[in-house]
């Protein structure tokens, strides 16, 4: 059967949250004279903020957790490794965190032309996104990629993360597409690659880190243009 849905994961796949994040971050971090006051740099913030984030979705996408946990840790636990424990101060930045995020809508390299390829080629493009509904939907439009999709579909749509095989069928289900028709593009080595494997359908791991994980039949690329290898 001919491939015709393409699903997106879209952070860091399409909207390239780590950049975004970091600019975010940056103007809360100087707005609020973070260096002077505390005597923390800034560089060595984020890469505390950056792994103590990234372990935090990992417990949300594995169900150990949930978003309010994470909303309410990611910063006040980064502040607290700098011996700053300000229940006020991380509440500030993770309030501001969210709104401010979507002012900045940086692409992830390739992303806009690839879109535009794919939908020249007829195409039907979708989100599956583990994120907010609210922030996905604005991350799509803020950025000029909403108009590209079909559907747009969050964890918050149906309560479940990827890997759980429910946010696919629902999300096909609201395409009016079916699995063998079907594939699924995203950075996520368990949530995306192995999600998707896992429930039947075609996948690409989109090895932003070089991280060479190994699966028999599994489709890889380093840039987006590789997609057009594929599709």
């Amino acid at each position: 059967m001919r491939m015709q849905h393409v699903f997106f994961d879209l952070d860091n796949t399409l909207w390239d949250h780590r950049r975004n994040a970091y600019l975010t971050i940056k103007d809360l971090f100087d707005n609020q004279e973070i260096s002077p006051k505390y005597n923390i740099d800034f560089e060595e913030f984020h890469s505390v903020y950056h792994d103590i984030n990234e372990d935090l979705w990992e417990k949300i996408r594995d169900g150990i957790i949930g978003k309010e946990y994470l909303r309410e840790h990611r910063f006040y636990d980064t502040f607290k490794y700098f011996g700053v424990e300000n229940k006020e101060l991380s509440n500030y930045f993770e309030e501001n965190f969210l709104d401010n995020i979507v002012g900045y809508n940086e692409l992830v390299d390739g992303a806009e032309d690839i879109l535009v390829y794919l939908k020249a080629k007829n195409y039907k493009l979708h989100i599956i996104s583990n994120g907010f509904q609210d922030v996905t939907e604005r991350k799509c439009t803020l950025s000029g990629i909403a108009p590209f999709f079909e559907t747009i579909t969050s964890a918050d749509s149906i309560g479940v993360r990827k890997p759980d095989p429910k946010i696919f069928e629902y999300s096909l289900g609201l395409s009016e597409a079916k699995k063998e028709e079907s594939i699924l593009i995203g950075d996520d080595w368990i949530a995306d690659a192995m999600g998707a494997k896992n429930f039947g359908m075609d996948s690409i791991f989109f090895d932003v880190y070089k991280e060479d994980k190994k699966e028999a039949g599994l489709k890889a690329i380093t840039h987006l243009q590789q997609i057009k290898e594929y599709l």
